[in-house]
């Protein structure tokens, strides 16, 4: 079985040139009755932080829980403040995770169901069936695991990534050049994929996370052909994984889910497809983001970034801090079991709600100074960008371990560093950071430099 589950690839594209004509009024919706709510639904407003924050804030002290209505959409609720999006993170068992876990027109949920491709991953479930599922993989991702596994090889992949640095003279755009490929050889590396498919499956990545932007994806809709056929791509890639790991086990994830059993029965082809998307695409935007943000605040700070470079004990807070800046996974949605009340607000069963991380995480009742970077912030690591409660990350602990080994070998060979020309943002509602950010430098060689 496929994931087209049925479908053949002929009639899928016939199917695709119909629904992308259909779907473009909903790409078109007419947002000018909404005020500062607007941020939540248009990708070019992410992609101007100070605008973005400056109405997250006016939002958080005026209207936290603003409505948000969008034709083609359904109509939502917006969580903006830290307490109130770490409370219904924690009611999991009222504010549900389902089909629809991400804000996005109602067409592009409707033509994947049709088309076969709907994949169903653990940010779509909840309660007995999230926790079936996540326990599969859960111990390859805790720390002592990761310690085992993967730990030791970052420090030499870090270094071969400054070195790619060195090697291109003083001048890269460093989000396009390093933040984009150092996490994914991380995360593919873990999953078992070769690294001769590596540009293969960063263009599937760039295709579902970056499609709003014109840039990385053209603009397109998710109901858009391109966007349906990385799905549909990234589902046969690892249908091959998974048969050849079945024939070959490893010590890899892919082994992991290939044997996988649920209930006391095999996982099923879509299931296990759609656990393969989510830890590849997670796993490697989401790092990625941050290391190309977390980067640019250091260097737009140059006395941070000596202090951090005097003195390594501060990294594993500066990591936080990165984690809080950029917060790059924005939101996610949920949707009401049964009547409710929160700070307030009712809530009536079928209600949706869109839980802002990227505003709880400038929330001024919680961080003093939120809109400043400060690698000393007491309360760094108390930020949601990794969520909170059943839905945690899972792959926290590993992001963590890349920023840092990434910046303790970064930092002891840098001579200067700055930024060339302005940092663009990626114009995306659901994931998103630094696009762009060419910078000049100065690198001393590896050798040269002991190690923290």
């Amino acid at each position: 079985m496929t994931v087209m589950m049925g479908k053949s690839v002929a009639q899928s594209r016939l199917f695709w040139r119909g629904a992308s004509r259909h779907c473009r009024s909903v790409d078109k919706a007419d947002l000018s009755h909404l005020g500062d709510e607007r941020i939540f639904v248009d990708p070019r407003l992410y992609a101007d932080r100070e605008v973005w924050h400056a109405a997250a804030a006016r939002l958080r002290r005026d209207n936290p829980f603003p409505h948000v209505a969008v034709e083609g959409s359904v109509p939502f609720r917006a969580a903006t403040r830290h307490a109130d999006v770490a409370q219904l993170e924690r009611m999991h068992e009222i504010f549900h995770n389902t089909k629809m876990s991400v804000w996005q027109p109602l067409d592009a949920y409707a033509k994947r169901s049709e088309l076969g491709v709907d994949i169903k991953t653990l940010v779509h479930m909840d309660g007995k069936e999230h926790r079936s599922y996540r326990a599969v993989t859960n111990d390859w991702f805790k720390p002592g695991s990761l310690r085992k596994r993967t730990e030791a090889a970052l420090p030499g992949l870090a270094r071969s990534f400054v070195d790619r640095m060195q090697a291109m003279g003083g001048r890269c755009d460093f989000a396009r050049e390093i933040a984009l490929y150092y996490p994914l050889r991380v995360i593919m590396k873990i999953l078992g994929v070769p690294e001769a498919d590596e540009p293969y499956m960063l263009e599937i990545t760039q295709t579902l996370f970056g499609s709003e932007d014109p840039d990385l994806g053209g603009g397109i809709s998710p109901s858009d052909e391109a966007f349906l056929a990385g799905l549909m791509k990234m589902g046969q890639y690892f249908q091959a994984i998974t048969e050849a790991r079945r024939a070959n086990p490893t010590d890899d994830v892919a082994s992991t889910l290939a044997d996988a059993r649920i209930d006391g029965a095999p996982m099923g082809d879509v299931e296990t497809i759609g656990y393969y998307t989510i830890i590849a695409t997670a796993g490697h935007d989401t790092t990625s983001s941050s290391l190309a943000g977390g980067l640019e605040a250091l260097i737009r700070r140059p006395e941070q970034l000596h202090a951090l470079a005097a003195d390594p004990s501060l990294i594993p807070n500066a990591v936080e801090e990165m984690l809080r800046w950029v917060t790059p996974v924005r939101h996610f949605m949920r949707q009401v079991q049964a009547d409710t009340e929160v700070a307030d607000e009712k809530f009536e069963k079928g209600d949706w709600v869109l839980l802002s991380y990227l505003s709880a995480n400038r929330d001024e009742r919680v961080f003093e100074d939120p809109m400043e970077f400060d690698i000393r912030r007491p309360n760094a690591r108390d930020h949601l960008a990794f969520g909170i409660g059943v839905h945690f990350c899972l792959g926290a602990h590993l992001a963590r371990m890349e920023l840092k080994a990434f910046l303790e070998e970064l930092l002891p060979r840098l001579e200067h560093i700055e930024i060339e020309s302005e940092p663009s943002q990626m114009a995306t509602t659901f994931v998103g950071g630094p696009k762009t950010m060419p910078i000049r430098y100065e690198l001393k060689n590896a050798r040269d430099v002991s190690t923290i």
